[in-house]
């Protein structure tokens, strides 16, 4: 039982979430995402939980792009909170499960936007963002290539090691008085493989963007928020500050 991979592409549709600026998105996450690590308390995690799942539904994600863990993570989710209980107590249990519930409820947020969001956008979105400190003469524009690209590369990489895993599983087993380390191929093996087609993929994707016109290309594309990323943004805005409020008078 393995879990199945989240599909990080963009899933097709017209709705109000497609339509916003990646900008916006990328706003809206970063805010959550200092909202639960400053102030990780049950209402604002709810708040953000309520978030994501509202969005993915106005997005119509299907159900099939939710990944099912494997039964070890909740495994290891359980020993982890029969530990913290036993050490601190019932407040060491609420501790554990509010930490593991922020990792999740991110990790989630972060997936929306790449299911939502093109990866051409990312990049100029990420340079309009990061414009005033042009004024500090910072590389911001290769920082936000760099950024998409690694976004770009990583479903790569995750199918990378899915054919290397499943390569691994064909197979045939090595005999037992086989004891040459190429007879078996071990988990450091795939990561050395999965690192050398990285490698092989980073530069053939540094030649075709050179034959593009450099990187300068991908953050040329102009994008803006309008009005519709103005009212997410203060509803957000709203939500948060309710959220705080809410924690402080509790």
């Amino acid at each position: 039982m393995t879990m199945r991979t989240v599909p990080l592409r963009r899933v097709p549709g017209d709705s109000i979430v497609h339509r916003l600026w990646a900008g916006t998105k990328l706003v809206v996450v970063l805010a959550l995402g200092v909202l639960t690590w400053v102030l990780p308390s049950w209402p604002a995690l709810g708040l953000v939980a309520a978030i994501v799942v509202i969005t993915a539904l106005i997005a119509g994600i299907p159900l099939g792009a939710i990944p099912r863990p494997p039964w070890w993570f909740w495994g290891l989710i359980a020993i982890g909170a029969a530990m913290n209980s036993t050490v601190a107590g019932w407040a060491g249990l609420i501790v554990f499960l509010r930490a593991t519930a922020l990792g999740l409820i991110l990790v989630a947020s972060s997936v929306l936007v790449i299911w939502t969001t093109p990866m051409a956008e990312i990049a100029p979105a990420l340079a309009k963002l990061m414009s005033p400190l042009r004024k500090l003469r910072l590389p911001v524009d290769e920082w936000a290539v760099a950024i998409a690209l690694c976004l770009r590369g990583l479903p790569l990489l995750i199918e990378e090691m899915r054919i290397l895993r499943a390569v691994h599983r064909l197979r045939p087993k090595a005999p037992p008085d086989a004891d040459h380390p190429s007879a078996q191929m071990g988990v450091i093996d795939m990561i050395v493989s999965a690192m050398s087609s990285a490698l092989r993929r980073s530069s053939e994707m540094a030649e075709a963007i050179t034959a593009r016109g450099g990187t300068g290309r991908l953050t040329a594309y102009e994008s803006r928020p309008g009005r519709l990323d103005a009212v997410i943004l203060t509803v957000v805005f709203l939500g948060c500050v309710a959220a705080v409020i809410t924690t402080i008078m509790l």
